[in-house]
């Protein structure tokens, strides 16, 4: 910490120097001169906007939370101590707002008429600045809701969707497992489980929003399973805590999160092995009997879960009693405590950027917060603004054959007149199961034919969300152009395409978008597979800049 308050000491002397140098009234009048002045006006903004993100920011952050104790929010005997987060709070919303003010204060200087000596780092400076508004933004809000939202005014209740990545959604996997977990002045309860195929068909339907129905059919409102075939996580949240309350009158849900077996791998990580410490009493012998691990590590938990369950468990049911118990160990090991508390903050922020984690709130007030963080899960208002598109993949199997499949996506870029951009969005496809794959797995998860779709191959309906306003023109599969089902959500345009592939087989998917707005680069959203991130999206390709 000593360091740190050294380097502060540092920024604030140099940025004291720059700003009494940028606001010098002869620098001021020199931003009147003709062709050279909007490079001095630019250079006096950055010194204003340095000094105020120093001194109004960073400085008193950094000296009022030095005594902070981030291993003090580690859960201890299944409790999470909030006071530490309730104290920071108003330091972090204050810092919050400076860097976006600071962060606007550079976004609206012209500059179009700048030389590239401060252009370019001019440009820089505002990306790293937006990013770091972004984080802290994240972090503040984070720290305003998180106490009220694990009960330090009153008891909460949370449903918590297990997504299966073997069988995907578009939010990550189907919700097969179910859970409630009670909040109650920071100590957490596994008080309810259950799993998505008992709560059966709901008829009527819930109502969900008709323009999601025409992309993604009625389903969503049918079945627990489909509630995340839209990638609006609010959407699937709200739709998923309505069919529960339906089932379980009188639960009084107060919101939903979501993750898949990757979360719970970089859980692992900082906590360590969880002893599978219990025989299933419906399987009659231990789990190594079952010839599955008898603990779960960061390394096994994703294959366990995702593939090999499936082979030593062959009935549906007694594999939903599985994940039932595997559920509970690890809520349990998570929440007895130790001292990882900034580890498993690092943790679930991982987990957050990557999609693998959701939270939807049923109040309205928590939910506004959320909204503006990655942690919400919105496709559409809040928090998507700019050059956003989205890549997302649903199973169309009826199998849980996603745990074979490697996908990349990546965007291609060109100039267009007046200013706007087109883009490509690629999506490239693998199937690779065994050649003998209707022969060597489990009918439970190739899907044995039911759905029409031949063992071992894989169907997926794979859904390209463009920016807002944007335009989408045409499509092809492997080269060849290709129909397309056409859609907007709310202003964003989507098209649907399917690709049925035998094992070893691949097919690139690529949709065209026009007529696209970039102020910044642009941002890829993507189902979460099991592939870590960094291999799913590649870089962004073609022209950088247009006269």
């Amino acid at each position: 910490m000593e360091s740190i308050q050294v380097t502060l000491g540092e920024l604030e002397h140099e940025t004291d120097i720059a700003h009494d140098a940028g606001t010098d009234p002869l620098w001021r009048l020199a931003a009147y001169l003709p062709f050279v002045g909007a490079n001095f006006a630019a250079v006096s903004e950055v010194a204003v906007s340095a000094k105020d993100v120093v001194d109004g920011a960073l400085a008193p952050l950094i000296r009022d939370s030095a005594d902070f104790d981030f291993e003090a929010l580690a859960p201890v005997n299944g409790r999470i101590n909030v006071s530490p987060l309730t104290q920071l709070s108003p330091r972090l919303a204050a810092a919050a707002d400076t860097l976006e003010r600071s962060h606007e204060r550079l976004l609206n200087i012209d500059g179009s008429g700048l030389v590239p000596q401060v252009r370019e780092p001019l440009n820089a400076g505002t990306t790293a600045l937006g990013e770091a508004s972004r984080l802290l933004t994240q972090a503040a809000s984070a720290a305003e809701i998180i106490p009220p939202m694990l009960g330090s005014t009153e008891s909460q209740q949370y449903l918590l969707l297990i997504q299966n990545n073997a069988e995907l959604r578009a939010t990550g996997g189907i919700p097969g497992a179910l859970a409630v977990v009670t909040a109650d002045d920071g100590k957490l309860e596994m008080s309810a489980q259950g799993s998505a195929t008992t709560l059966g068909r709901f008829d009527p339907s819930i109502t969900v929003d008709p323009d999601q129905i025409a992309i993604y059919s009625g389903r969503m409102g049918a079945f627990m399973q489909s509630v995340n075939l839209t990638p609006d996580f609010p959407t699937a949240a709200s739709t998923a805590a309505e069919m529960w309350e339906q089932r379980n009158p009188g639960s009084g849900l107060d919101g939903v999160v979501a993750l898949d077996p990757i979360a719970l791998s970089h859980l692992l990580r900082v906590t360590g092995p969880v002893e599978l410490r219990f025989d299933d009493p419906a399987l009659g012998r231990s789990t190594a009997q079952a010839g599955l691990p008898s603990s779960l590590t960061a390394d096994n938990v994703v294959p366990t879960l995702l593939s090999d369950v499936y082979a030593a468990i062959e009935s549906p049911k007694l594999q939903d009693e599985y994940f039932a118990a595997v559920a509970a160990e690890v809520f349990d090991s998570i929440t007895r405590g130790g001292d990882e508390g900034l580890g498993l903050l690092k943790a679930l922020a991982q987990s957050a950027e990557e999609g693998r984690l959701y939270v939807w709130a049923a109040n309205p007030k928590q939910q506004d917060v959320l909204a503006k963080a990655k942690v919400a899960g919105n496709v559409t208002g809040v928090g998507t603004g700019g050059a956003t598109f989205g890549a997302y993949f649903n199973d169309g199997t009826g199998g849980k054959m996603d745990y074979y499949m490697r996908r990349t996506v990546q965007l291609h870029r060109t100039c267009a007149p007046q200013g706007y951009f087109n883009y490509t969005l690629i999506a490239t496809l693998t199937n690779t199961a065994p050649l003998n794959a209707a022969k060597t797995i489990p009918p439970y998860v190739t899907g044995g034919g039911a759905f029409g779709v031949p063992a071992g191959t894989v169907q997926t309906n794979f859904m390209g969300y463009g920016p807002d306003q944007a335009h989408l023109q045409t499509a092809r599969i492997d080269g060849v152009t290709s129909p397309l089902g056409s859609y907007r959500h709310g202003d964003r345009p989507v098209g649907v395409l399917t690709t049925t592939l035998a094992p070893g087989e691949t097919a690139t998917v690529e949709l065209d978008f026009t007529a696209v707005v970039q102020q910044s680069e642009p941002s890829l959203d993507v189902t979460p597979t099991i592939q870590p991130l960094s291999e799913v999206i590649l870089p962004v390709e073609g022209q950088k800049k247009c006269n």
